[in-house]
C-alpha cells in the first residue's frame, strides 16, 4: 500500500506536478495521468481506442506517462512529431499549441534552417523559442517520435527536475549541450 512518503506516492506526486505545470488550466490532464497510475486497468478500459493507436492493449509501467502525453495532446498543449516530419508541418502544429509564445519565433529562423532534418529543425526552433522567453521540451516516450510541449523558459529546469521524480525524462530543445 502506498502512503504519501512512499516511492509510489512520490511518483504520483511528481506525475501530478508535471501535469499541473504543463496544463495549469486543465485539471483533467492531471486527473487522467493520476488515473493511469492508480487504476491502470480502468484507464486502459476507458481510453482503449486512444491507446490502440499506440499499440497498447494492457497496462504497462509507462502508461501514466503515455496518458500525460495523450491528455496534453487532447488539450492542444503537445504536438507529437514523427522522426521524419516536414518543417512546414512542424511549424503549423507548433503554431497550434495553446501554450505557444505570443511573440513569433519564426521570424528568427535563418533561410538554411527551413531545410533541416526533423531533429535539427526542432533544435533550431527550441533555440529561437528561447529567444522569445519560451522553451520547447520533449517528453521522452522511448519512441522514434518527438512529443513536444511549450513552457515558459524559466520553468523548463523545474519541469525536467519534476520529470525525474516520475522515472521518465523531459529534455529541452535548442539548449547547448555541456562539454
Amino acid at each position: 500500500m502506498s502512503g504519501p512518503g512512499s516511492a509510489a506516492g512520490g511518483v504520483l506526486d511528481s506525475l501530478t506536478a508535471v501535469a499541473s505545470l504543463l496544463a495549469p488550466d486543465q485539471p483533467s490532464v492531471a486527473d487522467q495521468t493520476r488515473r493511469a497510475h492508480t487504476d491502470p486497468e480502468g484507464y486502459v478500459s476507458t481510453y482503449g481506442d486512444r491507446l490502440d493507436d499506440r499499440g497498447i492493449t494492457e497496462p504497462f509501467p509507462g502508461l501514466a506517462w503515455i496518458a500525460l502525453v495523450d491528455a496534453l495532446t487532447e488539450h492542444g498543449l503537445l504536438a507529437e512529431f514523427d522522426w521524419k516530419e516536414g518543417t512546414d508541418e512542424i511549424r503549423f502544429r507548433l503554431n497550434g499549441l495553446a501554450s505557444r509564445p505570443s511573440a513569433d519565433p519564426w521570424v528568427l529562423l535563418d533561410d538554411g534552417e527551413w531545410d533541416l532534418p526533423t531533429h535539427d529543425f526542432l533544435e533550431a526552433c527550441g533555440r529561437h523559442y528561447r529567444e522569445v522567453g519560451a522553451a520547447l521540451v520533449v517528453l521522452d516516450i522511448e519512441s522514434d517520435c518527438y512529443p513536444v510541449a511549450c513552457v515558459r523558459a524559466g520553468r523548463a529546469d523545474e519541469l525536467i527536475s519534476l520529470a525525474k521524480g516520475t522515472g521518465f525524462a523531459v529534455w529541452p530543445l535548442g539548449v547547448a549541450k555541456a562539454a
